[in-house]
């Protein structure tokens, strides 16, 4: 061992910020005797830390010396931190006027949380909801409040992959909330200011502000972007064949592979929301439509026109029906030819995003309530002649939980640790995580998996050599391994 005194501990910090709402990151190296830090993030946020050990102090200072050298020439420079202020995250801007529809829509019941609302996802047994507050919470279908998540920081959007249930957020990171206890499945780029994401197989595709897509695998690593014709892009929906994106400019679609745009389609406004079938995409835009095209050449097959602002859209399964809600707190259905069925007031703020299912639509919205209507044909009728139910408000239990991400890999062993001296109870599925040319890598060591599979992971609580128990084993199109319950720090 080289002693410290012969080789100090050493820091070098570096930042990039650019004008215009472009890069705004910091990148730290640390040589401590043989081990190398490396904490890199948003400029006025903690970052994340990275550590490597090197057989020889002299390895450590040159792995150190590559790493500096390849950031100056990507434009960083020499920084004192807390020089440059954290640049504020951008929220989108909306507004919400009271409806000019002339009826009230059969809103069953209605659950508020005080905050902005821009997630929602609903499956078979519940109905998740994401608000600006880092809240989110999930409900049964008849308005029963489940859980709750505490998340850092606004909630931006919840999408499904499978089982899989993840929230992007404005703190630049996607949370996985499949199990009890959340984590930071996906740190996008540092320069990268969510607008929204969506998820397939593994696979996640970001739209940014700046306009931009971003691609990153399984293992939170950059596969490909894409620079749109514009900027704002709220659009970003994907499948096996290809990734839709929106933005100010219009819909393109990517190959999902990366290798080029497939098509692009200008749209009458600016996109503000999108929505995806078998083998359609729906664009709500700004000059007050909801416009369908073909994902396969991107034609236009129809237009379904509103009364203001789209904020969001969503359809029946197949498209049969497609709604809309717009800016004047107004909801829209429509055949799928393009004609209005009806227009209705949801009273208490705009939606901002929305989902059918089962004669039910639910609705977030910009006053951060979650709404369900009655969307069947006899409570339209009904509601169109004036007889609505009356709404129940939905309380919040006083004692409910509130589950927050684990940060440290001690933090899981708080939760919930087994095995006594190192042994996993019998049967049980064990994983261990290790280093592999400089990145954390996690491996099944049970037999009867792929050993050379690596396992989607928590990043927050890897620590070499460490191995934890995990409920259950999914294998994904991708090869790899997604964990699936709860995560048991091994002792």
């Amino acid at each position: 061992m080289v002693a410290r005194s012969v080789f100090p501990m050493t820091t070098t910090y570096l930042e990039l910020s650019q004008d215009g709402g472009g890069a705004h990151k910091f990148y730290e190296v640390t040589v401590d005797g043989l081990e190398v830090s490396v904490r890199y993030g948003r400029i006025g946020a903690t970052g994340q830390t990275q550590r490597s050990s090197f057989a020889t102090a002299d390895k450590a200072r040159a792995a150190a010396a590559k790493k500096i050298g390849e950031k100056v020439r990507k434009g960083y420079a020499a920084a004192v931190p807390g020089g440059r202020a954290a640049r504020s995250v951008t929220r989108r801007a909306v507004g919400s006027a009271p409806s000019t529809a002339r009826a009230a829509a059969p809103v069953l019941w209605r659950f508020r949380t005080g905050s902005a609302a821009f997630g929602i996802h609903v499956d078979e047994d519940r109905i998740w909801m994401g608000n600006q507050a880092g809240d989110v919470f999930t409900l049964d279908h008849g308005g029963e409040v489940l859980a709750r998540f505490g998340l850092p920081d606004g909630v931006k959007c919840l999408v499904a992959d499978d089982f899989w249930i993840y929230a992007g957020c404005d703190d630049g990171k996607v949370y996985d909330l499949s199990s009890k206890l959340p984590f930071a499945a996906y740190d996008i780029a540092a320069d990268v200011d969510i607008f929204w994401l969506d998820i397939h197989e593994g696979v996640l595709d970001v739209a940014d502000r700046s306009g931009r897509l971003t691609v990153i695998d399984h293992e939170d690593e950059h596969q490909w972007s894409r620079s749109g014709r514009g900027e704002y892009a709220w659009m970003v929906r994907a499948d096996g064949r290809a990734v839709y994106y929106g933005d100010t400019h219009g819909v393109a679609a990517y190959a999902a592979d990366g290798s080029g745009e497939l098509w692009h389609t200008p749209v009458d406004g600016a996109v503000l929301f999108g929505w995806q079938e078998d083998t359609a995409v729906y664009a709500g835009t700004g000059h007050r439509k909801v416009q369908r095209l073909a994902k396969r050449d991107g034609r236009v097959e129809a237009v379904y026109a509103c009364d203001a602002t789209v904020y969001a859209c969503a359809t029946s399964p197949g498209g049969r029906f497609v709604f809309a809600g717009d800016s004047a707190s107004s909801v829209y259905c429509f055949a799928e030819d393009g004609t209005r069925l009806w227009k209705l007031g949801i009273g208490g703020g705009s939606a901002l995003s929305m989902q059918y299912r089962d004669e039910r639509l639910y609705l977030v919205t910009t006053d951060g309530s979650l709404v369900c209507v009655d969307a069947s044909e006899a409570a339209i009728q009904a509601a169109q002649q004036g007889s609505v139910p009356v709404a129940r408000d939905v309380k919040l239990a006083a004692a409910l939980p509130t589950y927050t991400p684990a940060t440290t890999a001690s933090a899981v062993a708080s939760v919930a640790s087994v095995g006594a001296a190192g042994e996993a109870p019998a049967g049980s599925i064990v994983v261990e995580c290790a280093l592999e040319g400089g990145r954390s890598r996690v491996r099944v060591v049970s037999p009867g998996y792929e050993p050379a599979w690596n396992v989607q992971f928590p990043r927050a609580i890897r620590e070499p050599g460490a191995r934890f128990v995990v409920e259950a084993l999914h294998p994904a199109a991708g090869g790899f391994y997604r964990v699936r319950g709860e995560i048991r720090r091994l002792l």
